[in-house]
């Protein structure tokens, strides 16, 4: 896409109020909108500043999502920057149009498009733009996806194979651990202190969402650990090596790693799907559903609409209760 800003001027060689900013799309189709006059603030400084200040205030993940989206809106303007008073329906319009051209998921672009949307709605609080409701026109919502869980019995071959190398051992045991630990995610397991098991309990704090949870110390998650006693310093599992202020570094570089690996082990285990570590969150959930654990205690694993659901099932349920099913659902290995 070429984007080519052309300021009008008027009879006697003034310039005219007003800017065009014409396109010429993926389908060679020209476009020409007015960009408002009431405001030249553009998207791009304006994000970026967005990302410093998240960064600072210590939302690194959702700082990466903006980021990402960012990048996202570069490609599709091809670096050229955006008037906040462009974008209205049809420029959203066509921006879904590029993601979709680009064999997007749904939901993959609906991610796209409610972070700019939240972007967007900054802006306008600011006093930045005036509210064009630019959203209305293009799919924001999160749409249920393909099942990730595996098998009870695909489970067994995991938690019973015999891993020849380090490089498929860690992953493996990594993947039971999350298992271990209802479905723990990967961020919050590379964060775990060795001083986060105390009294025969792991008590720690989701990264995500700043919930504080407790769960009871299993023999399974000890011998995972003493494993990898050697390559730890201060942490719990090895997947953050080194404290010098790069352990985000460290823990992004390490997921895409093990996530690489689990997909070789699935392949030599010759298992149905393939494996990930949000594999192992998803099949503790799918897992409890089908042994009749009630939906009250798993927050129906996966299959919840929203966070703040999770979170007021999570809030109602009894420690020991939690802690009982996950023994139960262990046991079955």
């Amino acid at each position: 896409m070429i984007t080519i800003n052309i300021k009008p001027t008027s009879p006697d060689g003034k310039a005219a109020v007003g800017e065009y900013v014409i396109y010429i799309g993926d389908d060679g189709q020209i476009v020409q909108q007015p960009v408002s006059s009431t405001s030249d603030t553009t998207l791009y400084p304006f994000m970026k500043e967005q990302i410093t200040m998240l960064s600072h205030q210590g939302h690194q993940r959702t700082a990466e999502t903006y980021q990402a989206t960012l990048r996202s809106i570069c490609r599709f303007m091809q670096g050229t920057d955006v008037p906040l008073s462009l974008i209205d329906c049809s420029f959203m319009q066509r921006y879904e149009d590029h993601l979709k051209a680009r064999r997007l998921k749904r939901n993959t672009i609906s991610f796209y498009m409610r972070v700019l949307r939240a972007v967007y709605n900054k802006a306008v609080s600011s006093g930045l733009t005036e509210d064009r409701k630019p959203f209305r026109t293009v799919y924001t919502g999160i749409g249920k996806t393909s099942k990730r869980a595996i098998s009870l019995v695909d489970l067994r071959v995991i938690h019973t194979c015999v891993c020849p190398t380090f490089a498929l051992r860690l992953p493996r045991d990594l993947f039971l651990f999350s298992f271990y630990t209802r479905g723990m995610s990967f961020i919050d397991m590379a964060y775990l202190k060795k001083t986060d098991v105390k009294n025969g309990m792991l008590t720690y704090k989701r990264r995500k969402t700043g919930q504080h949870l407790q769960i009871r110390w299993e023999p399974c998650m000890q011998r995972i650990v003493d494993r990898y006693e050697q390559f730890t310093d201060g942490y719990l599992l090895p997947i953050i090596r080194k404290r010098k202020g790069r352990e985000r570094t460290q823990y992004k570089n390490k997921q895409c790693a093990i996530n690489k690996q689990l997909k070789r082990l699935s392949r030599i285990l010759h298992l149905d799907s393939p494996l990930s570590m949000y594999v192992a969150r998803h099949s503790w959930a799918t897992i409890a559903k089908e042994m009749n654990i009630p939906l009250s205690i798993i927050s129906d694993g996966m299959g919840h609409h929203s966070l703040q659901t999770t979170q007021i099932y999570l809030a109602t349920i009894d420690a020991e209760a939690i802690d009982a099913a996950n023994k139960k659902i262990i046991s079955q290995l």
